[in-house]
């Protein structure tokens, strides 16, 4: 692994931990947070090692409070469009990432922190969570997704809202939106999130990543082609050991030992 300044890495039994780390400005991403963000979840796409990713920011205040705008206060068109490709790219690596990600977001999850959090497959809030696009109140659109897996999230009619007036939102609000999964009081969040984690983890790696390519491939198919993807990925799952295993450990009522094979 990679040395990182604006990133700690831990990883414990196939959950690996990355934390935003710029607690003094609230987990603002910069360039550089997207660069290495991007690195190290390049990285741990092929260590067998890891079989969950918890993404969370440093400290209880902020999961990321946006982007650091003084990156691009004096952008021009150019410039500016470079930079949303430079940092869509980065969230790409993590929307595109084969194995489970679960985002842990305390207080801020703001603009660029919104976006970056909805590259993730689940999403636990903690009780103290604020949700939000402001870049409206500051004269711009949001450039990193929120326009777009806000509105497939929540639907358009709630992510326009958001969206035209920049308002913040509870995390309750955000669980009943859908934009979350759950919410724990914020001394619980992380101890949530690693029993999630290993439960995950004890599953099968590669038919996990069939479901992932399922879910993921099919959200924006017609119904038919996203059946018939599921149906090739179902299929293709009966040419893994681990099917195989699950199948016998089901009929010799015993727990499964899979293999990722």
């Amino acid at each position: 692994m990679l040395n990182y300044q604006m990133l700690e890495y831990q990883l414990n039994d196939g959950i690996a931990t990355v934390v935003i780390n710029r607690p003094e400005v609230l987990n603002a991403l910069n360039g550089q947070v997207f660069n290495e963000l991007e690195s190290i979840f390049q990285e741990m796409a092929t260590d067998q090692a890891v079989r969950v990713v918890i993404l969370t920011g440093k400290g209880d205040r902020a999961f990321a409070a946006g982007s650091d705008v003084k990156e691009f206060a004096d952008r021009s068109f150019l410039e500016a469009r470079e930079v949303s490709l430079r940092n869509n790219a980065a969230q790409q690596s993590i929307a595109n990432f084969p194995k489970p990600v679960i985002a842990v977001l305390k207080g801020y999850t703001l603009g660029g922190g919104l976006e970056l959090a909805m590259c993730c497959d689940i999403l636990l809030a903690g009780d103290n969570a604020k949700f939000g696009q402001p870049e409206i109140n500051l004269g711009f659109i949001p450039g990193g997704g929120g326009t777009q897996r806000l509105a497939r999230r929540i639907g358009t009619a709630r992510a326009k809202e958001m969206v035209f007036t920049g308002k913040n939102i509870s995390a309750e609000e955000a669980f009943q939106m859908g934009l979350v999964n759950h919410v724990y009081p914020v001394e619980q969040i992380m101890g949530a999130a690693e029993k999630l984690a290993r439960k995950i983890s004890e599953k099968s790696q590669v038919i996990a990543e069939f479901a992932k390519r399922a879910v993921d491939g099919g959200i924006d198919l017609d119904l038919l082609s996203g059946l018939k993807l599921e149906t090739e990925l179902w299929a293709e799952s009966f040419a893994t050991e681990d099917h195989y295993e699950g199948i016998a450990a089901f009929l010799e009522k015993r727990k499964a030992q899979f293999r990722d094979k």
